[in-house]
């Protein structure tokens, strides 16, 4: 059985690796499309926009279409199932992506990275419980850890590799983006078809064992508040499109039509959610057991994906700033880099847990792992063009990390508390300080936000059975704290200052810690507690 699920854990974590490399690699085509599509950068920042906002509405139309039919989707067909369509979904959305960008029309490019991601969401929701489950779930954060970390090796050598199939090299700078033909283009997305077909068909002749989650009855009793909490969210973002909306028709701007076309999309899906939120309610289906544990989790999501973004997005703004080095923008490239592979560091460190490993083995590679993944990320901004020394004295926030490793004895409460105690405590020195300390200190952020997504979702999950797939649709809908979070930092940087701004990672960084401690007292009471799991088992 232990082999069976280590060859199975290997074959569903190859869809990890293409979710961070396709999604970093925007970095490189967004700059391709503004100057060949002649775009504002308003409009190229719509790419993101497609991509991550189909988690969401991918996530929802699928949970609304389980509603419907009064049976879990996911549970009917299985995890591997779902994963497997969600590839075949993506595989569409590359091989869409070849005509649209032949075509020159830049909504028909948006639709194919919608496509895209919405197969992505498909994969996410049933990937990462499916992970959770295959074997102890108390250890399943470790091997969500080990995903993460291959996620996070497609983030890092994404851009580089996507730069050198385009240009011919890895760059950084804006201008050489312009000279990719498109043919590069279609080759880039072939390959990516080829991918994820090539996954498909590893996965589906992959054995892979019945979970206890899977249960024969997939009969729908729905989730009450986090129902209820989506409609209110939705309802929200409408009000907010609708205002935006009609700004943009007095001021006479081209994004009307698009901001129109979203609401009244939203609009139809909020309608329709309202009556199967009615019929629901009539025909009594509602689960009267309360899991506020779904509740807590989907705000954790939602502030862990939003402060990680958001810490890199206004990172650019704060170095061209004279007090934090004053850089050029071809100079930032290096420190988002940095940003981005501290993650990889993280969640490298984090996966030793999934492995069974004596002591000092653990204790050895806990050590020297961090350490080799900088060097790696040094070593690959190197071969872009940038001298490493500046960030030699990274290496001591990365010792903190290790610190933080040991005292959190591979425990996810444990561990999320610590993690997020060190965030906040990362921020708050960057918000009193100038200078390479402050910078460092708001770049340690990506090595405290590594781990914190299979923490979060291991302890959102935990004790839920059947409606485990049902949980992990409403928190992957909440990726989309990554659009909402940014802005709200940006807004108070255009009121205060860039610097100042700041204070918002500090506010999510504290949440996440004080999630942590109440969750795990919340599920302490429902006799469920991950962080009394034995050491031993790793």
């Amino acid at each position: 059985m232990a082999k069976s699920i280590n060859s199975s854990l290997v074959s569903i974590i190859t869809v990890f690796f293409f979710w961070g490399f396709l999604a970093a690699s925007n970095g490189i085509f967004i700059p391709f499309c503004k100057t060949h599509f002649h775009l504002s950068q308003f409009q190229s920042q719509l790419i993101d926009s497609a991509f991550f906002g189909a988690y969401f509405i991918g996530s929802l139309l699928l949970y609304m279409f389980s509603l419907k039919l009064n049976s879990d989707i996911i549970n009917k067909l299985g995890y591997k199932t779902t994963i497997i369509l969600g590839l075949s979904v993506s595989i569409i959305g590359a091989l869409v992506m070849i005509p649209a960008v032949n075509s020159g029309s830049f909504p028909f490019i948006l639709m194919s990275f919608f496509i895209i991601a919405l197969g992505f969401s498909l994969q996410q929701t049933s990937a990462n419980p499916l992970i959770l489950n295959l074997g102890d779930p108390a250890t399943g954060s470790h091997r969500l850890n080990f995903a993460g970390s291959i996620n996070s090796f497609g983030t890092t050598i994404g851009p580089i590799l996507v730069s050198v199939l385009l240009f011919g090299k890895a760059i950084a700078g804006d201008a050489d983006k312009e000279s990719a033909p498109i043919s590069s283009i279609n080759i880039l997305y072939i390959i990516l078809a080829i991918a994820f077909a090539i996954a498909a068909i590893i996965l589906y002749f992959t054995k892979i064992p019945k979970l206890q989650i899977e249960e024969g009855d997939s009969t729908m009793k729905v989730l009450k508040t986090p129902l209820q909490v989506i409609c209110g969210f939705l309802l929200v973002v409408i009000l907010l499109f609708v205002y935006s909306s009609i700004n943009a028709y007095s001021s006479a701007s081209p994004s009307y039509v698009f901001l129109s076309s979203i609401t009244v999309f939203l609009t139809i899906v909020f309608g329709l959610l309202m009556i199967q939120y009615q019929s629901i309610k009539k025909q009594n289906r509602f689960e009267t057991k309360s899991y506020p544990q779904v509740i807590l989790g989907m705000a954790a999501i939602f502030v862990y994906v939003g402060v990680e973004v958001s810490i890199q997005s206004n990172l650019g703004s704060l170095l061209k700033l004279p007090e934090f080095g004053g850089l050029q923008i071809s100079e930032i490239g290096p420190y988002i880099s940095i940003y981005w592979g501290s993650l990889m560091i993280g969640r490298w460190t984090g996966s030793i847990g999934a492995f069974k490993l004596n002591k000092l083995n653990t204790i050895l590679l806990t050590i020297v792992v961090p350490f080799l993944a900088l060097c790696l990320v040094l070593f690959m901004n190197f071969l872009n063009g940038a001298s490493p020394n500046q960030f030699f004295m990274y290496a001591l926030c990365v010792s903190f990390l290790v610190g933080a490793f040991f005292l959190g004895k591979q425990k996810p409460a444990l561990t999320l508390i610590i993690f997020g105690s060190l965030g906040m405590l990362a921020m708050l020195i960057g918000l009193l300080t100038v200078g390479k300390l402050s910078v460092f200190a708001f770049l340690s952020g990506g090595l405290f936000c590594s781990i914190m997504w299979p923490c979060i979702f291991s302890l959102a999950i935990a004790g839920l059975g059947k409606y485990t797939s049902q949980a992990s649709a409403f928190l992957i809908m909440m990726i989309v704290g990554g659009a909402v979070i940014p802005p709200m930092q940006g807004y108070l940087s255009d009121k205060t200052s860039i610097h100042s701004s700041y204070i918002i990672p500090v506010c999510c960084f504290a949440y996440l810690a004080w999630y942590a401690f109440k969750v795990k007292t919340i599920l302490k009471i429902e006799g469920i507690d991950y962080d009394a799991a034995p050491e031993t088992a790793h």
